[in-house]
């Protein structure tokens, strides 16, 4: 019986350990030399929320190719939680990040992303630019 016991509990610790490795693995790092790019949301999304990360991505990706990086981070997820705790977010963000620097354009994410993406990018370009020293 104290095997039996004794084998659960190594069970139960390996289970949780691996758990915690394995969301450690998940999280991003922040980089004081890198800039990173997240939109954070839930699972209910609509076609707006959809067109904010589309457009975020696609701009960053362009325009910052091997500089900076863009994550989408389900905030339902019990990973994507961990991140935003990390980052102090709570609801629906599009968020740069450069070390201890942060850029919140979710107003202008929302604001642009489906009536004028062109001017969406270009304030990206601003703001990554400005982080850039550029």
């Amino acid at each position: 019986m104290k095997r039996f016991i004794l084998s659960c509990v190594l069970i139960v610790l390996g289970i949780l350990t691996n758990n915690a490795q394995t969301a450690k693995k998940e999280i991003s790092v922040v980089t004081p030399d890198k800039i990173e790019a997240y939109y954070f949301h839930f699972n209910a999304r609509c076609e707006t929320c959809r067109a904010v990360e589309s457009e975020a991505k696609s701009d960053i990706e362009t325009l910052y190719p091997g500089k900076a990086t863009f994550q989408a981070v389900n905030m339902d997820d019990a990973a994507g939680k961990l991140i935003a705790d990390r980052l102090k977010i709570s609801g629906q963000t599009l968020l740069i990040v450069k070390g201890n620097k942060r850029i919140n354009l979710t107003n202008e994410g929302f604001m642009y992303a489906t009536t004028n993406p062109a001017k969406l990018k270009s304030i990206i370009k601003q703001k990554v630019d400005n982080q850039l020293g550029k």
